[in-house]
């Protein structure tokens, strides 16, 4: 099909271009459905009179329904985003990216996914729907999965399903501490989440993320949380998220000698509550209860999870002396950590 394509590209120069655009659609249907006209344009960034003959179009093709409740696309629509996704990243170039990407950063995988999540947030759904395709793969006998929280966690979260190996154990637990941020972006609803979706079990942590040293110690002698921390140190897979510096701090409602330290001390990203500069030296560590980010340097399979223009200098930053893990991540961001390499 790809060499296919080549030929046409040679004969109908902006046939990549129709055709990128159409699967756009169909692909935004697929995460939105059912969804209206006018919506549906306002989240591609396209104008209603263009939409309205390219839906025109493929509505024709059997591949987009109209109801009342909006548009949804139909079996051969479906079948259509499941198999021209791997067709499109070739063409797009986005395969030979993840090669760059893997090399830049010392990764052993990069998934990429197309577009930019800071300027379309639909394309967190298809972050998460290709880290569920990741967790998939990483799947052995027997599998305890340790989650964090996050906006991006809550997408792979939003994207689970039951898995192809969901006859085997499989066990999710919160790899962390509650933020006291939105309940849908913590870590103890999306491993929750995450577990009735690809039917599996779940183990929480019911325990702050930030603590003083007298709540550490006397939590810690909890026979319940050690019990739930014994299974997240067995976790076979990790899937976790990597945030900004500043805004981490912030979230996680640090004073004002904290805040001066991430400035001063340019730090840039932040994961596990361990705060990380340009070079990847840690420059503060939060006291928290749960994973640590030196765990991971020894677990099977480690899945971390960002996106969007704005979080290319944390991936980079937390990469320089980070574990050997699979990134997934989007054309935005890799596109920014890729300009000076």
């Amino acid at each position: 099909m790809e060499h296919l394509l080549d030929l046409q590209k040679k004969l109908i120069p902006d046939v990549l271009d129709i055709m990128s655009s159409r699967f756009r659609i169909l692909q935004s249907l697929h995460f939105l459905q059912p969804i209206g006209r006018r919506s549906l344009s306002s989240h591609l960034g396209m104008t209603e009179r263009v939409l309205r003959g390219e839906v025109t179009f493929l509505s024709q093709q059997g591949l987009i329904q109209m109801a009342s409740s909006g548009m949804y696309l139909t079996e051969n629509g479906e079948a259509i985003v499941k198999d021209l996704g791997n067709v499109m990243k070739n063409i797009s170039g986005l395969k030979e990216m993840e090669k760059q990407l893997e090399h830049a950063l010392g990764v052993s995988k990069a998934v990429i996914v197309s577009g930019d999540s800071d300027q379309y947030a639909l394309v967190k759904n298809e972050i998460g729907l290709a880290c569920v395709r990741e967790i998939e793969r990483c799947l052995d006998a027997e599998n305890i999965i340790a989650v964090t929280g996050g906006s991006t966690l809550a997408s792979v979260a939003a994207m689970m399903h039951p898995l192809k190996k969901a006859h085997q154990e499989l066990l999710f637990v919160s790899a962390r501490g509650g933020l006291g941020e939105k309940a849908e972006n913590q870590a103890n609803t999306i491993c929750a989440k995450m577990a009735e979706k690809a039917e599996g079990h779940y183990h929480l942590l019911h325990v702050p993320d930030q603590l003083s040293d007298e709540s550490y110690h006397s939590l810690m002698e909890e026979p319940s949380i050690h019990r739930v921390l014994q299974l997240v140190h067995s976790a076979s897979i990790i899937v976790h998220g990597i945030g900004s510096a500043r805004t981490m701090a912030i979230r996680r409602h640090s004073g004002e000698e904290v805040l001066r330290q991430v400035d001063t001390e340019h730090a840039v990203a932040e994961a596990f509550g361990y705060f990380f500069d340009q070079t990847g030296r840690v420059i503060h560590k939060v006291q928290t209860i749960g994973l640590q980010w030196e765990d991971l340097f020894g677990a099977r399979s480690v899945i971390a999870v960002a996106g969007g223009k704005s979080k290319a200098e944390a991936i980079k930053a937390y990469f320089k002396r980070g574990p050997d893990s699979v990134l997934v991540t989007d054309e935005g961001a890799a596109q920014e950590i890729l300009k000076n390499f």
